[in-house]
């Protein structure tokens, strides 16, 4: 079981997830091969990436070529939309796009994102002067001008 609660202003909102599993802990360098032979029915691997861009999980992790796709999912009609969505200077139009390609991978049973980092920046109310950036969980943890109202 996995619980996340967090409180942004006055409004709180939280989730749980549940699951009942068989955990089998693997040695990172047995990890790779496992899941090359996709030797496994789900499989946390951490991408390694930190921008918030859908770009990235996209061509990473789902297009047909990509040698992390290590589902074999392989849909070139969804590639063509990876690629019109990245090219769309409205981010209205950008996110809609988006939210249809999530909807189509989830449709055909492509490996899920199960965790996202910029849904888990959580802080308590008393926290003042926080920003969380919108394009990067990495850039902008300037703590100077964070301060406390307790």
């Amino acid at each position: 079981k996995t619980s996340t609660t967090c409180k942004k202003g006055h409004s709180t909102w939280g989730m749980s997830v549940y699951i009942n599993a068989t955990l089998e802990t693997v040695e990172t360098g047995s990890w790779h091969s496992k899941i090359v032979r996709r030797d496994y029915q789900v499989g946390m691997n951490i991408t390694g990436l930190g921008v918030d861009d859908p770009d990235a999980q996209f061509f990473e992790n789902y297009a047909c070529t990509s040698e992390r796709n290590y589902t074999g999912y392989c849909n070139p009609e969804i590639e063509k939309l990876f690629v019109a969505q990245s090219r769309l200077e409205d981010q209205e139009a950008r996110l809609k796009m988006v939210w249809q390609i999530d909807r189509k991978l989830q449709e055909d049973g492509a490996r899920p994102i199960i965790y996202n980092g910029k849904s888990a920046t959580c802080w308590q109310p008393h926290v003042k002067n926080f920003t969380t950036m919108t394009n990067s969980i990495y850039n902008g943890w300037r703590m100077e001008d964070i301060w406390l109202d307790r």
